[in-house]
Order: C-alpha cells, then sequence, then structure tokens
C-alpha cells in the first residue's frame, strides 16, 4: 500500500483566497473556521495505505479551544503561548480518522 496526495496547486491557491477573504471580512473572527477550511481541504485529499482520511474538526470547536487558550496566556502572563503551537497540533490530530478499510470484493459462484 501506499500514501498519497492528490490536491492541486489550483485548489490550494483557491482555498488560500478563499480562507484570506474569511478571515479578512470577520476581522480574523473567523480564522478557526478557515482553519478547518484548510486542514479539511489537505485531509480530503489524502489517502494512507488506500484508506481516506477524514477530518471532524469544526470551526466552533476551534472557536472554544482559542477562548481557552487566550485565556490561560493572560492568566500566565504569556507563559503559555509557548505551547500554543503544540496544542493546535494536537487539537487537528485528535480530528483526524482514518475511514474504515472496505471489504474485498466476494466473487459469485
Amino acid at each position: 500500500m501506499e500514501s498519497k496526495f492528490t490536491g492541486g496547486l489550483l485548489g490550494l491557491i483557491g482555498m488560500g483566497i478563499l480562507t484570506g477573504l474569511l478571515c479578512t471580512f470577520t476581522l480574523g473572527l473567523g480564522l478557526p473556521w478557515a482553519m478547518c477550511m484548510l486542514i479539511n481541504w489537505y485531509v480530503k485529499h489524502t489517502t494512507i495505505d488506500g484508506r481516506k482520511v477524514k477530518f471532524d474538526g469544526t470551526g466552533g470547536q476551534l472557536f472554544g479551544q482559542y477562548i481557552k487558550w487566550f485565556l490561560l496566556t493572560i492568566v500566565t502572563l504569556g507563559i503559555y503561548s509557548f505551547w500554543l503551537g503544540i496544542k493546535m497540533v494536537k487539537w487537528v490530530v485528535s480530528h483526524i480518522h482514518l475511514e474504515a478499510a472496505e471489504a474485498p470484493a466476494v466473487a459469485a459462484e
């Protein structure tokens, strides 16, 4: 089995423009939704050992995490900000799953 990515340059450029517009028009409040859209695009075009990959995170869930991380950063006078990158990666990975493998077709006798 092999793993592969099937996304193309035009799709990536389109997603970049779309997510950029979303962030601009919402003054940054749409960033969690934009991040989820971009992650979903990457995942939708990825197969691992012949199995599709699925992302089930939502912008609302990530927005809740952003609020929590922001408050923790304030309470710790900025110290918590050193952990934000790894927290984001952990959140993304916790919402990525492999779809069930398809059962092989049985030949009729």
